[in-house]
């Protein structure tokens, strides 16, 4: 559209540069008739902090009937206290903010506690990681007989 692609990046770089690599960044850019910039970033997605929380890497392929990781009600109030803070969920208040959450949690397969006793939990995700394992070489076998097919 016109815009000065080195400073476009200059100052997204800048801008994001407290933030880890990898993680994931709503942004909404809009260009000027001059030619001119507004860059709005906003806070990582909800589900990236919930994935983070539990330590698992992707959700469950079966939400309602596989759990693959487990929050505290601690950590939902912790997130919705850094999404309270975004701009999308300003009017939201802060209880419907935790219940949106806990709804989320549950249909990515993440189980809401009260508490989590570590080393139980360091068994589960093994336990779960395995199960998250054989439930992708299903779906690649799937996916190959798929192609075979055709």
């Amino acid at each position: 559209r016109g815009i000065n692609i080195a400073a476009f990046c200059k100052d997204f770089n800048n801008r994001t540069s407290i933030y880890k690599e990898g993680v994931p960044l709503p942004c909404k850019i809009k260009v000027n008739p001059d030619r001119s910039y507004d860059l709005s970033i906003y806070k990582p997605p909800p589900m990236y902090f919930l994935l983070q929380a539990a330590g698992i890497q992707r959700g469950a392929m079966k939400p309602g009937e596989d759990a693959v990781g487990k929050v505290t009600i601690k950590h939902i109030y912790e997130i919705a206290k850094i999404e309270k803070e975004d701009p999308r969920y300003k009017l939201i208040p802060l209880p419907k903010l935790c219940e949106i959450l806990i709804s989320s949690a549950h249909s990515m397969g993440i189980e809401v506690v009260r508490d989590i006793d570590l080393q139980d939990y360091g068994q589960y995700l093994e336990e779960k990681a395995l199960l998250v394992e054989e439930q992708l070489k299903e779906l690649q076998e799937k996916r190959e007989a798929k192609l075979l097919r055709k």
